[in-house]
């Protein structure tokens, strides 16, 4: 070895020999990079269930004990209108109810029920009722009134009852909601309303109320609050708000209405890159230019992509990124494209070694449709026939696999979120490595009166296929998006966002405020989101929605006793996530399970074990 040693030291071209050695290394680097070996590849957090052991929510519905009791007016349009909402909200949480339709239903004996939803804003259709409610909350019962209660004869005499001391006949606009320190996650602080309007009654509560939210700050006008009547619990919603993106905060009040409140969440935070990998943009962009001096392509491989693997690396995001192959308008089946493949897979291998995972977008940015008039609203054609929309997809297919041979695709994202039937059912007869279809949540104005728009639920349909909707998207989230964020986490427990890498480009997505604003704000979100909601699991698109069948599979049955409780989850495979509030006791220990305190007496349950057994103290 010495021998060695000193003829390396002795020869003369050692400098060369070392050069030579850090190209090698060089070499070594870009060729990992480029190649798609398998090393480092993804490998799920969470695997898809077997196809026996995969619900729908309505199967899992339907068999739930109804231990709430639900009153509602179809005659009424304020009462119709929010069960919409509350439908989604109690089937979500996984709470089976009695449905009492007033208009042409008689009201039961409350005995027997755990909890009474009062879905009205006039309370007058219950009659002599309201009274026999007043009376078994006294012995022990709960009820929960989500509408703003009109001023009559009917509210005026319970309103000592359920907590409020006055009430002036004016309702009040309601620009922001606080929410208190304790009552949901993500709380502390206002969230501001895109629509503010009159909404809420102006009250004065008495001294035994206590407040969860308010208007605007913590001293405003109470807009949700539990007052103690007798043996039972009043808990009261006063914002006046049933929108998709406040379910959140209305499952928040159910929770508190009673001793121990437990649902079946999600768990997961995914990220969606629309449009990557695809071909960049050429040229210059207004904005970028200003900032940067630099071409649209020196901004996205030198500045953008950088930037946000700084996210990854800060935050442990995990990136699903959506692969499209061409922007052509070919719909004939005539493929021109010409892909960048070396930047085309430098992006997607990067991605891939940070955890993250790809899915498909499209050929070209063709929506999966073969009839309809959407072309006065969107920019896209009709596929002439179903051939060509296979020779298309089967050329993204075919280059997926040539650039990534040992990644497994197996989510699909719809262009514009526009998907026909036909095309979601041609997806899942072609193609059956899709698992996962990805819309969007919340419906768009944009879409008007189409009927291609893909707006989903968090739900497994009866062809296995998992939907997944993402929730928010861009850097800059205005009132509405952080409104429905931390509504989504106090809901199913999910940050589902998507972005493009052209965001900022365009000026209607931040683009004049300079991505370095962008990313500021997009960094104060993810400051917030993860200060907020402690063991929120980073996950890809793929395993989120593995976590979504393990949410619509699972419900929980919740025993209540002097020190203890006990959790029993039906249709338990091998892990189930869970919300739990402690609204009278504190945990102390746990079995079967691990509990990670949020805020206040809520808590999230990791469940490794059918039963859990919870000590009180």
């Amino acid at each position: 070895m010495d021998e060695l040693i000193h003829r390396i030291y002795k020869f003369k071209y050692k400098g060369i020999l070392a050069i030579l050695f850090v190209f090698l290394a060089i070499a070594t680097i870009l060729f990992i990079e480029l190649s798609g070996i398998q090393a480092n590849r993804f490998q799920r957090q969470l695997e898809f269930l077997p196809d026996e052991n995969t619900f729908t929510k309505e199967e899992v519905y339907s068999v739930l004990p109804q231990k709430a009791l639900l009153l509602r007016d179809s005659g009424d349009a304020a009462s119709s209108d929010a069960y919409e909402e509350f439908f989604c909200i109690l089937n979500d949480m996984k709470v089976g109810y009695k449905d009492i339709d007033l208009s042409k239903d008689s009201i039961p004996s409350f005995e027997g029920f755990s909890e009474v939803i009062v879905l009205l804003a006039d309370l007058s259709p219950m009659g002599g009722s309201l009274i026999d409610l007043v009376e078994w909350v006294h012995n022990g019962g709960a009820a929960w009134f989500p509408l703003t209660l009109e001023s009559n004869a009917y509210s005026s005499a319970i309103i000592q009852m359920i907590g409020i001391d006055d009430v002036a006949p004016e309702y009040y606009v309601v620009e922001s909601i606080f929410l208190n320190e304790g009552f949901m996650i993500g709380g502390g602080r206002a969230f501001g309303l895109s629509n503010p309007f009159e909404c809420a009654k102006t009250v004065v509560l008495s001294d035994n109320a206590k407040v969860y939210a308010a208007a605007e700050n913590e001293n405003g006008v109470p807009l949700v609050w539990r007052t103690k009547y007798g043996e039972g619990i009043f808990v009261v919603d006063n914002i006046g708000i049933y929108e998709k993106a406040m379910r959140g905060f209305y499952a928040a009040s159910y929770s508190l209405l009673s001793d121990v409140c437990a649902y079946p969440v999600i768990n997961a935070s995914v990220y969606y890159l629309d449009d990557f990998p695809s071909q960049i943009p050429s040229g210059n962009s207004e904005y970028i230019m200003r900032d940067y001096q630099t071409t649209i392509r020196d901004f996205y491989i030198n500045i953008w992509w950088p930037d946000m693997l700084n996210f990854a690396d800060k935050y442990g995001i995990k990136y699903t990124g959506l692969a499209i192959e061409s922007y052509d308008d070919n719909v004939d089946g005539t493929l021109e494209a010409k892909p960048d493949t070396g930047t085309f897979l430098n992006f997607g291998n990067m991605l891939l070694r940070k955890g993250g995972e790809l899915g498909y977008h499209g050929y070209n940015h063709q929506p999966l449709c073969l009839y309809g008039d959407y072309m006065s609203v969107f920019p896209y054609k009709i596929w002439e026939s179903e051939e060509a929309m296979k020779k298309a997809f089967d050329e993204l297919v075919d280059l997926c696999d040539k650039l990534f041979p040992d990644t497994e695709f197996a989510l699909y994202v719809p262009p514009s979120n526009l998907l026909a039937d036909e095309g979601r059912d041609f997806l899942i007869k072609e193609y059956p490595q899709i698992r996962t279809i990805s819309g969007i949540y919340f419906d768009d104005e944009a879409y008007g009166e189409l009927q291609f728009g893909c707006m989903q639920e968090f739900d497994v349909d009866k062809n296995g296929i998992v939907d997944q909707p993402r929730v928010i998207s861009g850097f800059i989230l205005d009132d509405f998006q952080s409104l429905a964020a931390v509504s989504e986490l106090n809901l199913h427990f999910i940050n589902s966002h998507f972005t493009h890498p052209d965001d900022a480009l365009d000026p209607e997505r931040g683009a004049e405020l300079g991505w370095g604003e962008m990313k500021k704000r997009f960094n104060s979100f993810l400051s917030w989101l993860y200060g907020s909601a402690k063991g929120l699991r980073n996950m890809t698109g793929t395993e989120t929605s593995a976590a979504v069948q393990r949410y619509v599979a699972a419900s929980a049955k919740t025993e209540i006793y002097e020190d203890c409780v006990k959790i029993t989850i039906d249709n338990f495979y091998d892990e189930v996530q869970m919300l739990v509030r402690f609204n009278e006791k504190t945990p102390e220990n746990v079995k079967g399970a691990t509990l990670t305190h949020q805020t206040g007496g809520l808590y999230l349950l990791a469940a490794t074990e059918p039963v859990v057994e919870i000590t009180l103290k």
